[in-house]
């Protein structure tokens, strides 16, 4: 490594070439973390701080996101950092004690004068291309979207992959339970959600792990409706949590604390096993396609969804699917409903289904921010662990609500919120990836402590919402 190279330590901040520090966290983590780079030895206990609310934002930040990629955008701090590398320019930041007042150190080799640098040290001056690029971002950032459609875009997005994600976990219901493949069933420690749970978490390996850094160049709504909106709703822990609920109250009590275990080492390998296979498949794309950036091909630049026009013409597509979408579900909600049946629950699933994942993305929020002013337990999750706790309470309720009134119209509504609101609400594949990164940290213990504190508060206010009604009023 070059002298040059060894005094710019801006040159090695960014980490990778990505256009917006929301793609791996929110603005203030990511300055931080930047921030602590830079000032040489890093103290232990900001490290740990680091780590903390870099675990417990690795599956979803919800809003903030959006906050932190506007930030980005807009200043000159992310054009420093992540695109200097490319553009030409080069930033150099001096070490502490080189700079002495408004001259340099004469004792530093590498040490740049502010006021008259030498001949070779002058790296180049700011090329035309980097000064063209620079007035194309300023025009871009003219041209961004209101906060307002920012919102409402992400918003279309998350509803619009919520409802495929209710769709598709309903079609793995099916193909794997009592009636097709005999795998899963509501009287088993196989229940019936975990073929959905296994495959959104093997998908969040892909989508949310390995890849989720190149859909976020194309776009960064496709990324949040993909991993939060399709993965976060094709998974559900209420509905893990109850089938657990219910065979304890039934006397199961073994079968229950095996139905937890099985259900996370199923979940957490096949997050482990998705990211494995994706880092194959991209290491099989580099190799074939040999003028990959960053890994995405240049010709894809097409495609970036990165001016106001696209964002209003992708907006717009996804109004008019989600109108589809609402509307195919209330026809067949009227023509099913009366009937009770299974496609009754799933219409009316998918009208509710997006209120749910809009809840969760904005709980998601909370992800890395600890307790109080101070911070406190910033490693756990508060976002995801109130929105899979409430859902399981919620659950818990109407399930009660069902035994006590006993119809086939309070069935179906009854189950058709559960099957599509509170699935939605809550979520394996975003619990599971904050439960690996967790794993892998220096700190392993914070992920069975965190999978502990979601199933023993969920369950325990399940068998007093659920289980003792049932008991003290002999339901069947």
């Amino acid at each position: 490594m070059s002298s040059q190279d060894k005094s710019s330590p801006a040159l090695l901040v960014g980490g990778s070439r990505s256009g917006s520090f929301s793609r791996t966290s929110s603005t203030a983590s990511s300055i931080r973390r930047r921030s602590f780079s830079l000032s040489g030895a890093l103290p232990s206990q900001r490290d740990d701080d680091v780590e903390s609310e870099t675990v417990s934002e690795a599956g979803d930040i919800g809003d903030r996101a959006l906050q932190s990629n506007r930030y980005s955008e807009s200043g000159s701090f992310g054009f420093s950092f992540d695109h200097a590398p490319e553009n030409g320019v080069v930033v150099t930041i001096p070490e502490h004690g080189q700079l002495q007042s408004r001259g340099c150190d004469p004792a530093g080799s590498n040490a740049v004068s502010p006021v008259s640098p030498l001949p070779n040290e002058i790296i180049s001056p700011l090329s035309t291309d980097a000064m063209v690029q620079s007035e194309d971002k300023i025009q871009d950032n003219k041209k961004q979207l209101p906060k307002l459609l920012e919102y409402g875009s992400c918003l279309t997005h998350l509803a619009v992959f919520g409802i495929l994600g209710v769709l598709t976990r309903y079609l793995l219901q099916k193909l794997f339970g009592p009636g097709v493949a005999k795998v899963t069933s509501n009287e088993s420690i196989l229940y019936l959600d975990l073929p959905s749970n296994m495959v959104g978490s093997f998908l969040m390996g892909w989508f949310g792990v390995v890849f989720k850094g190149d859909i976020s160049r194309v776009s960064d709504f496709l990324a949040i409706g993909l991993t939060t909106g399709y993965l976060g709703s094709l998974t559900t822990f209420s509905g893990w949590n109850q089938k657990m609920i219910e065979l304890s109250v039934e006397g199961q009590w073994v079968e229950a604390v095996l139905g937890f275990l099985i259900g996370l080492f199923l979940a957490a390998y096949s997050i482990i096993f998705g990211g494995e296979t994706a880092k194959g498949f991209r290491h099989l794309l580099e190799k074939k396609i040999k003028h990959l950036e960053g890994g995405i091909p240049v010709s894809n630049s097409s495609w970036r969804v990165d001016s106001c026009r696209r964002h209003l013409a992708v907006m717009a597509v996804f109004i008019l699917m989600l109108g589809l979408l609402w509307s195919v579900s209330v026809i067949l909600e009227k023509k099913e409903f009366s009937s009770g049946s299974s496609e009754a629950e799933l219409w009316l699933g998918c009208i509710v289904g997006p209120l749910g994942v809009w809840m969760r993305w904005f709980l998601a929020r909370l992800n890395g921010r600890g307790l109080g002013k101070t911070g406190l337990l910033k490693w756990i999750p508060f976002g995801t662990l109130i929105a899979n706790v409430s859902a399981a309470c919620v659950m818990a309720a109407l399930a009660t609500i069902k035994k006590a009134v006993n119809t086939k119209n309070c069935d179906t509504i009854a189950t058709g919120i559960q099957f599509g609101f509170l699935g939605c609400l809550s979520t394996v594949s975003t619990f599971i990836a904050e439960f690996n990164a967790m794993r892998e940290s220096k700190h392993p213990w914070r992920a069975y402590a965190y999978a502990m504190i979601t199933v023993c508060i969920s369950f325990g206010l399940g068998t007093l919402i659920y289980s003792v009604p049932v008991w003290t009023e002999g339901y069947n």
